[in-house]
């Protein structure tokens, strides 16, 4: 399941724009938002560009967790 970081979707409102764009894209997806984190997850039969190219034009593009970007 694709995990995108979304450093602009900090609240329910958000979250609920951010999962109304990716179903509206694929009414079978499911989606899974955690804004605290700032992450959601798709289960879509889409591919991940497709799926990134929706959430960036609903103006909630993805970029790399902070996270991903620590060194070990």
């Amino acid at each position: 399941m694709p995990r995108f970081y979304i450093p602009n979707m900090g609240c329910g409102g958000c979250a609920r724009t951010v999962t109304k764009v990716l179903m509206s894209a694929d009414p079978k997806a499911r989606v899974e938002t955690d804004p605290p984190t700032r992450e959601v997850r798709v289960d879509s039969d889409l591919e991940e560009r497709a799926l990134l190219a929706v959430l960036s034009g609903a103006g909630y593009p993805h970029t790399q967790s902070p996270e991903a970007t620590r060194e070990i």
